[in-house]
This record gives C-alpha cells, sequence and structure tokens, in this order.
C-alpha cells in the first residue's frame, strides 16, 4: 500500500479492500458480520492509522449502542485474517495492501501527515531472520515500524525550510 497521492482515487481503493475481505472470509468460511465490515471501512476510510476509540466514536455516531468490546472483538477478527495490521508504537490500525497473502509487514510513517505506506520486501524479512538465527533467536513474527517523512511532506519542508 503506497503513499496516498492527489491522484488517488480512494472510493476504490476502500471498495477494493472490502472486496478483498469478503472473497478472503467466503474462501475460509468466515462471516464479514455488517459491524466487522463497517469497522473495515472505518479503518481503509483514511490513510492513516486510526485509533480503536476513533473506530468507536465513529461507530457511536451512526448506532448509538456501539460499546468498546464489540470494536476490539471486531479488530482481532479484522487483524487475525490478515485484513488489518496493527502499529504498535501508534496503538493504531490500517488496512492491509495484501490480504490475499501472509506477510511480515514493514511500515513507513511518516512523522509530519501521520500517512502509512505498507511494504512487504521478503529480502528485508529473510535478511532480519538470518541475522536473528546468527544470534539463536527463531522469529516467529515481525512488523517493522519506521518513521520519516513521505515524499509530500519531504518536499514541503524542504521547500518552506
Amino acid at each position: 500500500m503506497p503513499f496516498k497521492t492527489a491522484a488517488h482515487k480512494h472510493n476504490e481503493c476502500v471498495d477494493r479492500a472490502v472486496s478483498a475481505a469478503e472473497a478472503r472470509c467466503a474462501q475460509r468460511g468466515l462471516r464479514l458480520t455488517k459491524l466487522r465490515r463497517r469497522v473495515l471501512e472505518l479503518i481503509w476510510g483514511r490513510h492513516e492509522p486510526v485509533k480503536a476509540y476513533e473506530v468507536l466514536d465513529r461507530l457511536r455516531d451512526e448506532h448509538r449502542g456501539a460499546a468498546p468490546p464489540t470494536v476490539y472483538r471486531a479488530l482481532d477478527f479484522l487483524q487475525k485474517e490478515g485484513l488489518v495490521h496493527r502499529i504498535k508504537s501508534l496503538s493504531a490500525f490500517v488496512g492491509c495492501g495484501e490480504p490475499a497473502s501472509p506477510h511480515v509487514g514493514q511500515f513507513l510513517i511518516c512523522r509530519d501527515c501521520g500517512s502509512v505506506a505498507e511494504m512487504d520486501d521478503a529480502d528485508v524479512t529473510r535478511l532480519l531472520a538470518k541475522k536473528a538465527e546468527t544470534l539463536g533467536f527463531q522469529v516467529d513474527s515481525a512488523t517493522i515500524e519506521i518513521k520519516g517523512l513521505c515524499s509530500e511532506c519531504g518536499d514541503t519542508s524542504s521547500v518552506s525550510g
């Protein structure tokens, strides 16, 4: 999932994510309930990390009875099924750009605008696993979060700074 650009057609992006989620759930015999689908849409509604309580606030605007446990259960389901990723350093979630294939995410997080781009670089994953192995460590899972500036914010700061 690259950084959002001015030419980005966001509605198509959200539609693709929901279609991929529906296909994945159907393939695995799981239900993408109305709530799970809506939580996924709210996360994909932005190209920046979304906190669980932001999702809850939006759901409460739509349905008064929305409660934290229901949101967390939906997020757990979406994360377990590889439809969203948790950005631990921000305690927030982003949509997965490639939910069809299990992968280790490397996330580029813009420190100015908050946008996130997801990479799935197999070379990075292999190198980390190999280096860890030399230390007698077997990697079970890894999420890499890298902070810096996206091209738009980098361009802006170099112009104004």
